[in-house]
């Protein structure tokens, strides 16, 4: 019986995967973009006059790089202020061990 039951999932799983061949199959992107096309030409859409985005001042990106730097710079220093606590712990831990 289990045999049967193996031979029938493999039939149905053979015969599945031989009939749905993604090549044979139509893309489902042309049908939704001609869909939208014809939606957009039905209802008028306004032309858009400026560009899309924000418009930086230059001032101000200076000074917020200026403030990145800074903010490197001071965790630059805490993170060797903090290995070098680090390194000198290990030294006089290993100086004891080696006197005791």
């Amino acid at each position: 019986m289990a045999k049967l039951r193996g031979l029938v999932l493999v039939g149905v799983l053979g015969a599945v995967l031989f009939t749905a061949s993604p090549a044979s199959a139509e893309p489902v992107r042309q049908a939704s973009v001609a869909v939208t096309v014809a939606h957009a030409s039905a209802a008028l859409v306004p032309v858009q006059t400026q560009p899309p985005g924000p418009v930086l001042d230059p001032a101000q990106t200076d000074k917020a790089n200026t403030e990145k730097t800074k903010n490197k710079l001071i965790a630059g220093v805490v993170a060797v202020a903090l290995l070098g606590i680090v390194i000198w712990g290990r030294r006089i831990r290993s100086k004891k061990a080696k006197s005791s």
